[in-house]
């Protein structure tokens, strides 16, 4: 964001169906790595996600476990995921609505779970998140 207002390459697309070479897509997970549908199916189809993997880097992806309790239980993957990015400055993060789909969280709970990436210029979020974090 840049003087209140949004700066749109720090905004997710909401369709992504193709990614640059230094694009990961980030995406809403279980911890058995079952990616059956949604953006993990997404993820498993087009972006390199692995079947059996629910945690990390994987391909051009990167997947968030959200299926496994709470909003607390969720945090923990979400730190990690922003130690990578910001260990990865060369890649630009597109970071999907995790947990908002099938784990049936609301914008609300997880966008504040993303208030550290807000300082990270290689992480893309939406729109919906951006609402909760500016």
């Amino acid at each position: 964001m840049k003087d209140g207002i949004f700066d749109l390459k720090r905004v997710t697309p909401e369709n992504i169906s193709k990614l640059r070479s230094d694009e990961i897509f980030v995406f809403g997970s279980n911890l058995a790595g079952m990616h059956g549908g949604g953006a993990a199916r997404t993820a498993l189809i087009h972006f390199g996600a692995i079947m059996g993997k629910g945690i990390g880097i994987q391909g051009q992806s990167y997947a968030i476990p959200t299926m496994q309790g709470g909003v607390e239980t969720i945090r923990p993957y979400v730190d990690d995921f922003i130690q990578y990015a910001a260990a990865h400055p060369s890649l630009r993060f597109l970071v999907t609505r995790i947990g908002c789909g099938i784990a049936g969280f609301t914008d609300a709970e997880i966008a504040p779970l993303f208030a550290d990436a807000t300082a990270l210029e290689n992480v893309a979020l939406p729109k919906s998140f951006w609402n909760y974090l500016v």
